[in-house]
């Protein structure tokens, strides 16, 4: 039987890795690089991730980083993008395949039947060798030869699931909306990714940036399925830990837990943030009774804000010509101490995101 860890240091242990109790000064490579991926299904996404957890941090490190090919834009875990080290792409995409073929099956279902995946890969490829394709583009490219099905679907199942591609910057950087198109990550980067198919080291690598966790934690991060098999095998290079239900929980070996009264300050987390993405039980980041304001029909997750830890409410930037309004809707009462906390991060946030505008930061209790 290992140590029970209460909720709190569970919850400061993923902020202390999540370089969410303080900011952090690592490089911006090196804290994508611990966060393993940034979700980005918006591009502005990560840039409002990477704000809340480092000191100074500004937009133009993050485009550096794409336009000189260290960091790309590109689907991964869950078969979504994210922004992640061109180093990790290459070695921990051929580990996510089986995922990745799974919300293919999943999200197209008959519109994928009796396709030859392997073929049509081989099409995309080729077309994206000639140039860059945005995704409706190269969708309508590969009708010419499967003219019985539907553009969308051939897309997605090569640019989301079946061919390694990333995106082509100014593409998927900061303000770019919808506009990114797609190369092959070989050409891009150099090589295809080659790095080992077992899903050994992204399970060390959850552990350290979400970590202590279970099987169950990886495979909701990842959309990888039968990782039971994975902790058995590796269970002698982990430490065994007990959740306060007793949930059997593994960490590696050297990593520190954190000081459960340690101070957190308020936080402003973008839409879909792997924080509450990455647990089976996410009751160590929000209540059961707040994740439904949250997490919206649509597989939609809002924007949040962490109050001494946890998701205590949802914001949302909305701009008319000069103006910039920052609207923090908190789920229950809060302390003045907490709002006027949370009022001076936003006005940074707004003053970050809105570069320049007139801002106006308005926190709003609900009942």
């Amino acid at each position: 039987m290992g140590d029970t860890v209460s909720r709190r240091v569970l919850n400061r242990t993923a902020l202390e890795r999540q370089m969410l109790l303080r900011r952090d000064e690592r490089s911006v490579a090196e804290a994508v690089e611990q966060l393993v991926a940034m979700q980005a299904q918006t591009p502005n996404a990560p840039y409002i991730g990477l704000w809340s957890r480092l000191k100074d941090f500004r937009k133009e490190s993050l485009n550096a980083l794409m336009e000189d090919r260290e960091v790309v834009r590109a689907s991964m875990l869950r078969a979504t993008l994210q922004v992640v080290t061109a180093q990790d792409y290459l070695r921990l995409r051929p580990a996510l395949q089986p995922a990745l073929s799974k919300a293919m099956r999943g999200f197209m279902g008959k519109r994928a039947a009796d396709l030859d995946l392997d073929a049509l890969a081989v099409q995309a490829r080729d077309l994206l060798a000639e140039r860059p394709y945005g995704y409706t583009e190269l969708g309508e490219a590969l009708l010419e030869d499967h003219s019985d099905r539907d553009a969308s679907a051939l897309a997605y199942i090569t640019l989301r699931c079946h061919l390694p591609v990333v995106q082509k910057p100014p593409g998927g950087t900061w303000g770019s909306g919808s506009s990114a198109t797609y190369v092959n990550a070989a050409e891009w980067l150099g090589s295809d990714p080659d790095g080992d198919d077992a899903p050994d080291a992204l399970v060390l690598r959850h552990l350290a940036a979400f970590g202590p966790g279970t099987a169950k934690d990886v495979q909701t991060w990842s959309g990888l399925t039968g990782l039971a098999s994975v902790f058995k095998r590796i269970r002698p290079q982990l430490r065994v830990l007990r959740a306060e239900d007793g949930t059997e929980l593994f960490d590696l070996e050297d990593a520190q837990l954190a000081d459960g009264d340690a101070p957190a300050e308020p936080r402003f987390l973008p839409e879909w943030d792997n924080l509450l993405l990455s647990h089976g039980d996410r009751t160590r980041i929000i209540s059961d009774e707040d994740r439904p304001k949250v997490f919206r029909p649509g597989a939609r997750v809002l924007p949040t804000v962490l109050v001494d830890g946890f998701v205590q409410g949802v914001w949302k930037i909305k701009r008319e010509r000069s103006k910039a309004r920052l609207t923090v809707e908190l789920f229950g009462k809060t302390p003045k101490r907490e709002r006027d906390a949370i009022a001076r991060e936003g006005e940074r946030l707004v003053a970050f995101a809105a570069e320049g505008d007139e801002a106006t930061v308005d926190v709003v209790v609900g009942d």
